[in-house]
């Protein structure tokens, strides 16, 4: 029996009064500012995990030693905490005894901050897994809420409430035998307590089970919205504060059992919209942003409009303390350098491969720069935000009914003498860009030239949310005579790119990259004027700048293309970014926006980047080498390497793929030196899905450039290619897809052995159904390429392709990829022609969507269309006809007289 009274033993642990005293000074040491002190305190702490009962020690200084001040012993809880987090599993059974039932037996401590630090130490052993093998511990906290003692009740529920929100996946589970059955119905009945404290926990524990649709909350879901509606007046913050975000969840849960009640919630929200604590505002704001993405939200919202919107707009003012922490009204500071937390991670988007669209170059794709986003040093989400976000979607729902509830509100705040309120008159303005802009029209003549003199008011505030505002209606600009406002508008955001205020050059810069991406070519004649702006601010520009200038150096040359290629422009730009590219180490991750940079740069200048191209060639190689090398030890041993960031390897990728492209030719050479395809072949079969995306980018640009390099080793890339045609990765697939079709046309009628390794898989994509169009757009092309070197084998499977295959290059541009896939079709129809019979329609209707193309593919056209018109003869050939629209009809009369 000697091993039971060692158990015994532990579980009357006393502490040892010198390793007390030790413990007590080591813990009033690490509270020391000095962070030398800390360092030597995280040492010793490290050493005394060797001991098994040091963990005895520290809760017994939360629990036990009330002679202690509190920060003291809540420290020491917090201690033990981190050592429970990272050393559980080796604690000692009667350690762990011992510290449960410390946990259990405190929980009601006099002190609001030992109740608290005993709540994390019990949530955290929870949720080691320790939920299953604590069996008591809920039973046990449950039956504590009915004490007597505030304090006991206080501390049971705080536990909970961080249980609840640190484990709700597994309290509904059966691992469990359910125990939200009952805790539930417990939570409600406390929504009525005396305590405010209390109820303010009982609706937070409720709330985390809103979303996840638990079944133990929808059988009492009509209960719990009466509880919260009760609620509604509370004079406590916090509670009002969880009767919102409760509102706000159930509104995507349980639409139907809010609807019933829905005016009088509105109401409701509208006063908490207003209320004197701005987290109550918040949470309650971000209602109207739930409400808005529900279907219903027209209609429900449509008669309280003329109370919403001055809410919103209201809402949308700096409070005193933003001005504050934003030091508004500190003008000049472009001296002072950042401090390196306010530079943001930035998360580099891999090349995708798409096609040129007829409809004025708007892309499908979800640009992000617009975001209401022009104060990101206060707390990132606030009252002003959540307000202009609101109104953006509403902007987006409404349309221009929203302008009668707007403009009268706009024309008070624009011109106001106070600017605070002018300044939030701008942000309305640019909030609503997106929703109203049709019904805006009419007003922008007055506006523009308002807001380009807005650029130079005496706030920078002012002046920084007005780039950002110009900037949502630089489209309307740009589609106006030049000199009228385009000219006058890129005057002045030159200039506040050189302001002397940092926030301004920033939204300045970010506003200029909207503008050259709107404007393009029409900046042609302007090039002089803008390079010395933007070469100017190189050299005046703090860190967190520089990263924004070089977006917009790399959108300037997106958007002028060869128009850069020029000597003298050539001579001012490529000197800075070289110098940059020169002082910057390889682990720099300000190499990131410069290589983006540099890779449009180089895809713009194409021949004028030869003298720069060597080095930079090289650098990106060893980027990649690097990366895979410390890769490769990562995998080896783990705990010896850390894995590498591979960004800097997909960037090196992707600022390849703009040598290849600006380049063409002249890159074989430097191909021809170094073992790129080598280390391809390893980033083409990378875990990371953005790794084999740019990987598969550059594969295309080089058999562009080079493909005497590549050939060599296509019988090791198209069976991965072929594995990657994968449309869960949507950006992977859509580059192995471009790839393959760039390598047939290289290769011809050698790719037969290669056709079995792809075609099944892009006949699959591009009859799937929520197919993105550019997915789609690629699958064709490589498609008709294929047929087009191949057609013997890929003719037989027109038919299950033909109609997609037609109607997803209707819309895409005349190219030389359109024109290689077109040919490939009609190659296969001379091949296969009962494979198109069932959906002729639609082959005429994307041979009419070419504006010219080149005659002997306008030749095989003709024949296509007369070859079938003589076979089904007249009479047919009219009904069939008929069925034509209009404009379908008259064209192919006209141009190839059927």
């Amino acid at each position: 029996m000697v091993w039971d009274r060692q158990t015994k033993m532990e579980y009357e642990w006393k502490p040892d009064e010198q390793g007390l005293q030790q413990i007590l000074q080591l813990l009033k040491e690490s509270q020391s500012p000095d962070t030398t002190i800390q360092r030597t305190v995280q040492q010793k702490l490290e050493q005394l995990n060797q001991y098994p009962d040091f963990n005895n020690y520290l809760i017994f200084v939360l629990t036990k030693l009330k002679s202690e001040d509190e920060p003291t012993r809540s420290l020491s809880g917090l201690i033990l905490k981190n050592n429970v987090k990272a050393h559980f599993q080796n604690f000692p059974n009667g350690v762990t005894d011992f510290i449960k039932s410390e946990c259990l037996n405190n929980i009601g401590d006099a002190s609001p901050l030992i109740r608290a630090t005993v709540g994390i130490l019990i949530t955290t052993i929870a949720s080691k897994g320790e939920l299953q093998n604590w069996p008591d511990l809920l039973p046990k906290l449950c039956s504590l809420l009915d004490s007597e003692d505030y304090n006991t009740c206080e501390g049971a529920f705080g536990a909970l409430q961080k249980i609840c929100e640190d484990s709700a996946e597994i309290l509904d589970s059966d691992v469990l035998d359910r125990p939200l059955n009952i805790m539930i119905p417990k939570f409600l009945q406390f929504f009525k307590h005396s305590s405010p404290k209390i109820r303010s926990h009982a609706v937070a524990c409720v709330n985390q089970f809103i979303i996840s649709r638990t079944q133990a909350l929808m059988l009492h879901i009509d209960s719990f919205i009466e509880n919260l509606f009760a609620l509604a007046g509370d004079e406590e913050p916090e509670v009002r504060k969880n009767v919102c975000r409760a509102l706000v969840m159930l509104l995507e849960v349980r639409m139907d059992r809010l609807l019933p009640h829905m005016h009088n919630i509105v109401e409701y929200m509208l006063q908490r919209t207003q209320d004197q604590d701005e987290n109550v505002a918040l949470e309650a704001c971000e209602f109207w942003l739930t409400l808005a993405e529900q279907p219903i939200c027209k209609d429900v919202l449509v008669r309280h409009l003329p109370k919403l919107i001055p809410v919103l707009v209201n809402g949308m003012k700096y409070s005193d303390l933003d001005i504050i922490l934003l030091k508004g009204d500190v003008e000049e500071d472009e001296t002072i350098p950042d401090s390196e937390q306010d530079i943001r991670p930035r998360f580099h988007r891999s090349r995708t491969v798409a096609q040129q669209h007829d409809e004025d170059g708007i892309e499908e794709e979800d640009d992000d720069d617009d975001e209401i986003d022009d104060d990101d040093t206060i707390s990132d989400w606030n009252l002003r935000k959540c307000s202009a976000a609101a109104l953006d979607v509403l902007a987006n729902v409404y349309r221009d009914e929203l302008l009668p509830h707007i403009l009268p509100l706009l024309k008070e705040l624009l011109f106001h003498h106070e600017w605070v309120i002018k300044e939030s008159g701008i942000l309305v303005l640019g909030a609503i860009a997106e929703g109203c802009m049709q019904g805006m029209i009419p007003y922008l003549p007055e506006l523009i030239p308002h807001l380009i003199q807005c650029l130079s008011d005496k706030k920078a505030l002012v002046r920084s949310i007005t780039c950002w505002t110009l900037s949502r209606y630089a489209h309307w600009v740009v589609s106006q005579p030049p000199d009228t406002y385009l000219k006058p508008l890129m005057t002045e955001l030159l200039k506040r790119i050189l302001d002397s205020n940092k926030r301004v050059q920033e939204a300045a810069c970010s506003a200029f990259a909207t503008l050259e991406e709107e404007a393009c070519t029409e900046l042609v004649p302007y090039l002089a004027y803008i390079l010395d702006t933007l070469v100017f601010a190189f050299s005046k520009y703090q860190h967190k700048n520089l990263l924004i200038l070089y977006d917009a150096i790399g959108t300037l040359a997106d958007s002028v293309g060869h128009h850069l290629n020029k000597p003298e422009y050539i001579q001012m730009l490529m000197p800075p970014l070289i110098q940059k590219w020169n002082m910057l180490k390889d682990e720099d991750k300000d190499l990131f926006p410069l290589l983006e940079c540099l890779s449009s740069v180089a895809t713009a200048l194409q021949s004028g980047f030869l003298p720069y191209c060597e080095p930079v060639y090289q650098r990106c190689v060893n980027l990649v080498q690097k990366t895979l090398a410390q890769a490769m030890l990562n995998n080896a041993q783990p705990d010896q390497y850390e894995a590498p960031d591979k960004d800097f390897m997909i960037v090196a990728l992707d600022l390849l793929s703009g040598l290849a492209e600006g380049l063409g030719g002249n890159i074989e050479q430097l191909v021809a030196r170094s073992n790129i395809l080598t280390l391809m072949y390893q980033c083409m079969q990378d875990k990371m899905p953005e790794v084999r995306q740019s990987s598969f980018a550059l594969l295309g640009d080089l058999t562009k450039a080079c493909f005497q390099h590549v050939k060599p080793c296509i019988a090791d890339f198209m069976p991965i290619l072929g594995t990657n045609l994968n449309p869960e990765f949507i950006s992977v697939c859509n580059n192995a897809t471009w790839a393959i079709g760039e390598i047939s046309i290289q290769m011809g009628i050698e790719m037969q052995p290669y056709i079995p390794m792809v075609l099944h898989q892009l006949v699959e994509i591009i009859n799937r159904p929520n197919t993105p169009k550019t997915l789609l757009e690629n699958t064709a092309i490589t498609i008709g390429r294929l047929g087009y070197v191949c057609p013997q084998e890929v003719a037989p499977m027109l038919q299950q392709f033909i109609r997609p295959w037609c109607t997803s290059l209707r819309n895409i541009r005349d190219n030389e990829e359109k024109d290689s896939a077109f040919r490939g079709i009609c190659t296969m129809i001379s091949v296969n022609p009962s494979g198109v019979i069932q959906d002729f329609i639609f082959f005429c209707d994307a041979v009419a969507s070419w504006i010219n193309p080149k005659d002997d593919l306008r030749d095989m056209f003709c024949k296509i269309l007369h070859g079938f018109k003589n076979q089904v003869g007249d009479e047919n050939w009219r009904r069939f006809s008929d069925q034509f629209p209009l404009p379908l009809k008259e064209r192919l009369a006209a141009f190839y007289g059927v």
